[in-house]
């Protein structure tokens, strides 16, 4: 793989930078998708959309977590890779770096990455359904608490179901972010599932360079001003 002369000048000269991270960076540490396609049944018969979705949580909360309990013994092993810590270096280069994800996993703090911004939540957390107090649920498998211990209502999983809107707050700071940074990297994400998707075109909208790393082409490919194909892992420990 080759990273350009002038994407090298653009990154060393660059103030404000901004990273957008999917599914194709976990994937490098052994993090399964479990996402089905069309009517593909992930989960007791129950396709991916269904058994994670916010009605879920209303009719069948118990089942909902046991599908949760059952990713996160997935996850409990895997390890960040070598993205996730150039990533974590990255952020003390620039004098603003902001680095946005749809995974969650937590593989980016775990590397050392501060004020992470997680678009869809974390698995490894709770939260009461009453009063939205967060719970640390790490190495609880099943997850324990089950109920709040202010309130006594029941805890959810902290993670953006289908049919629910994003973190209060979350998307709001990334957009700010995009529309004011130099460079914007899409990193293992075609970034076509929106809103995340319009923080590549903000960022590009606002005058900052695009660049992609993805092993393989994506329609969001031809939008970028820079396409490296190769695995984040070996790529991003190259700047």
């Amino acid at each position: 793989m080759l990273i350009s002369d002038e994407l090298k000048e653009k990154f060393e000269a660059a103030k404000r930078v901004c990273v957008l991270t999917g599914a194709g960076i976990s994937a490098e540490s052994g993090v399964p998708t479990f996402r089905g396609g069309g009517n593909v049944a992930v989960w007791k018969g129950m396709p991916f959309d269904q058994i994670s979705s916010v009605r879920m949580v209303r009719e069948n909360l118990a089942e909902v977590w046991e599908w949760f309990d059952y990713r996160r013994g997935f996850l409990k092993d895997c390890q960040p890779n070598a993205a996730h810590f150039a990533l974590a270096e990255w952020q003390n280069k620039f004098d603003d770096f902001t680095l946005v994800t749809q995974n969650i996993d937590g593989l980016h703090a775990a590397a050392g990455s501060r004020d992470v911004i997680e678009l869809h939540g974390n698995i490894n957390r709770a939260y009461c359904t009453c009063c939205e107090r967060r719970f640390d649920i790490r190495g609880a498998i099943p997850h324990t608490p089950e109920n709040c211990d202010e309130c006594f209502a029941p805890l959810r999983p902290d993670v953006v179901l289908f049919g629910e809107m994003l973190p209060i707050g979350a998307f709001e700071k990334a957009e700010k972010k995009a529309r004011s940074c130099d460079l914007f990297f899409i990193v293992g994400t075609s970034a076509l599932v929106y809103p995340a998707a319009g923080l590549a075109e903000l960022a590009k909208y606002s005058g900052a360079s695009l660049v992609e790393v993805n092993p393989e082409e994506t329609p969001m490919s031809g939008f970028c001003d820079e396409t490296i194909r190769g695995k984040a892992g070996e790529v991003l420990p190259l700047f």
